[in-house]
C-alpha cells in the first residue's frame, strides 16, 4: 500500500471516531436539556436521513472534484454541526447537519480507493477500511463516554474558559473536544494526494438522477441473490441502529449503569461484531455465503432471552483483577452482548460481500453502494421511528426488547423462506460463478 492509502485510513479513523463519540455526547446533551426520552433515538434518525434524501446526488458530488477535497469539505461540515450544537442549535438539527457531511463523505471514501489502488489490492483495502471502522466505533463510544465524565469534562471547561462562552455542561465540553477531532480529520484530508482521476461533468438534474437511481434499486431488488443479501443488510443496519439505543436503556434498567458505563457496553457489542466478522472472513467463502442466514435467527433469540435479565438474577460478587473488579451481572451481560455481536458480524459480512459482488456485476460499484446506503438507511429511519413511538407509548424496556428480538427472528425466517422459494424456481447460487463471465 502507498502512503496515500494510509493517509486516507487515518482520516477515516478520526472521522468515524468523532461520529460515534458525538452520538454519546449528544445523548448526554439532550438529557441535560431535559428533552423527552423519545427524542434520543431521533438523533440517529436525523443523522441518517441525508443518506436517504441525498442518495441520488452524493455520488455526483463526490465525482465533481478530487476526493481528498470532498472529504475535507465534509469533515469541516461535521465540525460546523458540532459548533451549531454548542451555540443554540437544537441537537437534532445540528446532528442532521453532521449527517449531511457523513452522507457526502461515504462515496468519496470508497471511490478514492479505486482511483488510488490497483484492482488486486481493493479487497485488502476494503478489509482494512471495514476493520478500522469497527475499531473506531468501539473507541468512539468509549471516548464519548469518557469525555462526559465529570473528572474529564470539568478540566476541559476550565482549560478553554468555556464558561465565558456560555458553555457549562459536561456534554458541551465533550462536544467541544469532538469538534477538534473533526478538524484534525479535515487537516489530514488535505494531505491526501490528488489521484488525477477526472470524470465527465454530470448535472444534478433531479428527474434524471432519481429515475436512474430508481432503476438501479429495481435491478438489485429483482435479482435472486441481490434481493436476499440486500434484505439481510437492510434489516441488519436498521436493527443495529435500534440496538445502539436499546443497549443503553437495557444497561440502565437491568444493570443500573449510567450513560458512560452503558457506552462501554455498546463497545462490547461492537467487539462481538468484529469477532464475528473475522470468523466469517476465515470460514465462509462467497459460494457458501447464504448458509449463514440462520445466525440472524439466533441473534434474535439471544436478544429475546436478554429482555428479562437483570442484575438480581445474577450471583452476588464477581471477579477481581488486581485493582479492577467486575460483577457477575456485568460479566454475564457482557457475554450476552458479545454473543449478539458475534452472530450479527458472522451473518452480515458474507451478505455484504455477496451484495457488493452482485451490485458490481449488475451495474457498477459506485451505484450499487448508493443503492445499498439508501435501503439500509431507509430501514434505520423506519425502525428508529417505530422505536421512538414505542418509547412515547411508555412501553417498558423488557417489552421493547422482546418486540425487537421477535421481529428479528420473524424477519430472518421470512428471508430464509424466500431464499428457499428462489431455489425451487431455479438454482440461484450458480449466479455467483456465472457473474465472472458477464
Amino acid at each position: 500500500m502507498n502512503r496515500g492509502f494510509y493517509t486516507i485510513m487515518t482520516a477515516q479513523f478520526l472521522s468515524s471516531l468523532a461520529d460515534n463519540a458525538l452520538l454519546i455526547a449528544a445523548i448526554a446533551l439532550l438529557a441535560s436539556l431535559q428533552a423527552p426520552e423519545w427524542q434520543t433515538p431521533l438523533l440517529k434518525l436525523f443523522f441518517v436521513v441525508s443518506y436517504v434524501l441525498l442518495a441520488a446526488w452524493v455520488g455526483i458530488f463526490a465525482d465533481s472534484m478530487p476526493k481528498g477535497r470532498v472529504m475535507f469539505i465534509t469533515n469541516f461540515l461535521k465540525a460546523a454541526g458540532c459548533i451549531l450544537m454548542l451555540f443554540g442549535g437544537h441537537p437534532l438539527l445540528a446532528y442532521a447537519i453532521v449527517g449531511v457531511g457523513a452522507a457526502a463523505y461515504s462515496p468519496a471514501k470508497y471511490g478514492i480507493l479505486t482511483e488510488l489502488l490497483p484492482p488486486e489490492k481493493l479487497v485488502i483495502a476494503n478489509g482494512w477500511i471495514e476493520g478500522l471502522t469497527v475499531g473506531s466505533i468501539i473507541l468512539g463510544v468509549v471516548l464519548g463516554g469518557v469525555l462526559i465524565k465529570p473528572e474529564v469534562a470539568e478540566p476541559i471547561l476550565h482549560l478553554f474558559h468555556l464558561e465565558a462562552l456560555g458553555l457549562h455542561s459536561f456534554a458541551e465540553a465533550a462536544i467541544f473536544a469532538i469538534a477538534f477531532v473533526y478538524l484534525a480529520a479535515s487537516a489530514v484530508n488535505l494531505a491526501i494526494p490528488d489521484t488525477g482521476a477526472r470524470y465527465p461533468k454530470l448535472k444534478f438534474d433531479p428527474v434524471d438522477s432519481i429515475r436512474g437511481f430508481a432503476n438501479c434499486c429495481k435491478l438489485l431488488w429483482t435479482d435472486r441473490l441481490g434481493q436476499i443479501s440486500l434484505s439481510v443488510t437492510t434489516l441488519f443496519w436498521g436493527a443495529g441502529a435500534v440496538l445502539q439505543f436499546l443497549v443503553l436503556k437495557w444497561c440502565d434498567h437491568a444493570l443500573g449503569m449510567d450513560l458512560s458505563q452503558g457506552a462501554v457496553m455498546q463497545a462490547v457489542v461492537s467487539l462481538g461484531i468484529a469477532l464475528g466478522a473475522v470468523l466469517a472472513a476465515a470460514r465462509v467463502p462467497l459460494k457458501k455465503s447464504l448458509s449463514v442466514l440462520p445466525m440472524g435467527i439466533i441473534m434474535g433469540v439471544l436478544v429475546t432471552g436478554a429482555a428479562y435479565f437483570t442484575k438480581d438474577l445474577a450471583p452476588e460478587g464477581g471477579l477481581q483483577f488486581g485493582a479492577f473488579a467486575i460483577s457477575w451481572a456485568t460479566l454475564i451481560a457482557s457475554v450476552i452482548m458479545i454473543a449478539v455481536g458475534v452472530c450479527a458480524g458472522f451473518f452480515v459480512v458474507p451478505m455484504n460481500a455477496l451484495l457488493q459482488h452482485r451490485g458490481h456485476v449488475l451495474m457498477s460499484a459506485g451505484r450499487s453502494i448508493a443503492v445499498q446506503n439508501f435501503n439500509e438507511n431507509l430501514s434505520i429511519l423506519v425502525m428508529l421511528g417505530v422505536y421512538s413511538l414505542l418509547i412515547k407509548l411508555d412501553l417498558s424496556v423488557p417489552t421493547t426488547m422482546l418486540i425487537f428480538g421477535v421481529f428479528v427472528m420473524i424477519s430472518m425466517t421470512l428471508v430464509i423462506l424466500k431464499h428457499r422459494s428462489n431455489q425451487q424456481k431455479g438454482d440461484s447460487l450458480h449466479l455467483i460463478g456465472e457473474a465472472k463471465r458477464h
